[in-house]
This record gives C-alpha cells, structure tokens and sequence, in this order.
C-alpha cells in the first residue's frame, strides 16, 4: 500500500518533470526562485492561518523538534569532518540530515498510517511547518554564509517574503482575523500546488545530473537521514517518555527522506546542486524500504 499510494506518485511526477527538462530545457534556476519567493511563503502562510494551535500540543511537538534537530546537526557535523567534506558541500550534507520530507511524503504516510486521525495530522502538520520555517531559514542562510558571509547573510533572510508569511499566519491565527475569499482563494491554490512544483522541479534537476560511480559522500547522508535519525527519534521519544499516537507519529515522521526543498535552495544558493539532487532522490528510494519498517516497528514499540 505504501509504495502504491506514496511513493508511486511521488516518482511519476520526479518522472515528469524530468521529461518536461529533456525536452524543453526548463531555467532551474527560475524554477528555484518560484519556489523559494513565491510557492513557500504562500503554503506555509496557508498552513499556519488554517491549523488549529493547541499549545500544549505545540509545545511538545516543537520543543521534540527542537531537540531531534539539534542532535542530528551535531552527528552531521562529525560524519562530514569524517568524510573531510569541502565547507559549502559540508553545509548541504548537514541539512540533508536535518531537513526531511515531512510535507508531500510525510503527510500522505500519517494520512494513511492513522486512517485520517485529526490528532495525528495536527501533529504531521506541526511538523511540516517547522521544517518549512527552518529549511527557508536557517536553511538558506547556511548556504548564503558560504558565499556572503554571516552578516550580509543574516540580513539577506529579512529580505526573504517566508519571514512574512510566518508571522502573518501566526497572527492572523491566534487574533481569529476572518480573511475575504480574495486573499484566502489564492492561498489555496499556492498551498496545493507547491508539491507538484516542487517533484516536477527535482525532476528536473535530476535531467541534468552527471552521475558519479562513487558516492560514499550520499550513501552517508543517507544513513544519517533514514536510520540514525529515527533512531534518534526513538530514544528522545524513550527519554520524554512519550507514548501512543503522539510518540507514533513523531517516530514516523522522523524517518521521512530528505526534503525536496533542500535541493531547491541548493540550486539557487550552491555550486553542489547536483549533489544535493542526488541525496534527495536517493534518499526518496530507499525510503520506500525504511519507511515501511518503521511504520511497522511503531505498531508495537509505543
């Protein structure tokens, strides 16, 4: 069920945006540029106003985020120096085990794992929105620093319209600011097509790929994405002492690929945009593996 419903669907668009790139020679950087100024704010704008915020409910979601991120940047750090990465590739290997597909993979996965459980979906969606705010944060600021340095890249993140879109959602949110169909309509329409947009670009990037023989560097990526960090996941989850539904779909959602909007802002912002398409993909594949175990492993460990 899994690979039918997820991530059959999932490939057929990586499919077609690789052939719409064969065929027409798409700009991937235009591409990256509607993704990152126009689709990202408008689907986390979209999500954020939408959601119902529980606090306790956000508070243990995040504050677990919070954590699992932390320790995953710690372990990447060391396997990069390890691996004796340059700075700029360093930084992408880090976020690959950092940022996770917890949007058009890990929604559909909590959808069909939890049969449509509002709980489980409020937490999947709490997910999403972290990771979405810290990929076009902290995200693309890692990779600017590289080039801009810290400063120019600090405030290069006040120009980026997903700062906006944050704090708008949030407050439009907690102050129960009933918006006109003229700004919600669009809003919509942005937040269901980011997936597409996003798959359909990948592919694309994936056309102009020059595949490597060797490439330990993303077979350890893909280690630290799908198995250290559920592992990971797992023990906080012990420590917390976190159980049912709630443990369940924190451990499921920690074993999601790496996000596809890695690869975006890595083609805008890196010289190692192959590579960080390489990892995404990869990762996409083996996760049809990795996931279904761990879906498997939280019927009976929480």
């Amino acid at each position: 069920m899994i690979l039918i419903d997820i991530i059959a669907p999932i490939f057929i668009m990586i499919g077609l945006g690789y052939l719409v790139q064969i065929k027409f020679k798409l700009d991937l950087s235009t591409l990256a540029k509607l993704n990152i100024y126009l689709l990202a704010p408008g689907f986390i704008f979209n999500k954020l106003y939408h959601t119902e915020l529980n606090i306790e409910l956000f508070r243990t979601v995040i504050g677990f985020l919070i954590v699992f991120v932390f320790i995953l940047f710690i372990v990447s750090q060391l396997l990069a120096k390890l691996l004796h990465l340059p700075k700029e590739k360093q930084t992408i290997f880090t976020n690959s085990g950092m940022f996770f597909n917890s949007g058009n993979y890990g929604v559909p996965v909590n959808d069909l794992v939890f049969q449509g459980d509002p709980f489980a979906m409020s937490i999947q969606v709490l997910m999403l929105t972290f990771q979405n705010i810290f990929l076009f944060s902290y995200g693309i600021f890692s990779l600017n620093k590289n080039q801009k340095g810290k400063l120019r890249a600090l405030l290069g993140y006040f120009r980026m319209p997903v700062l906006y879109a944050l704090l708008a959602g949030i407050l439009f949110n907690y102050f129960n600011v009933d918006l006109p169909n003229v700004i919600i309509v669009p809003t919509d329409y942005i937040a269901n097509a980011m997936v597409a947009f996003a798959l359909t670009t990948l592919g694309a990037q994936v056309a102009v790929i020059k595949v490597k023989s060797a490439m330990i560097d993303v077979y350890m990526s893909l280690l630290l994405r799908l198995l250290i960090g559920p592992m990971v996941a797992y023990l906080i989850i012990l420590v917390t002492g976190l159980d049912g539904v709630m443990a369940q779909a924190l451990f499921i959602g920690s074993a999601m690929p790496t996000s596809v909007n890695s690869a975006i802002i890595a083609q805008e912002y890196s010289k190692y945009k192959d590579y960080a398409s390489q990892v995404v993909l990869v990762s996409t594949l083996f996760s049809s593996v990795t996931v279904s175990v761990i879906i498997y492993l939280s019927s009976f460990l929480f």
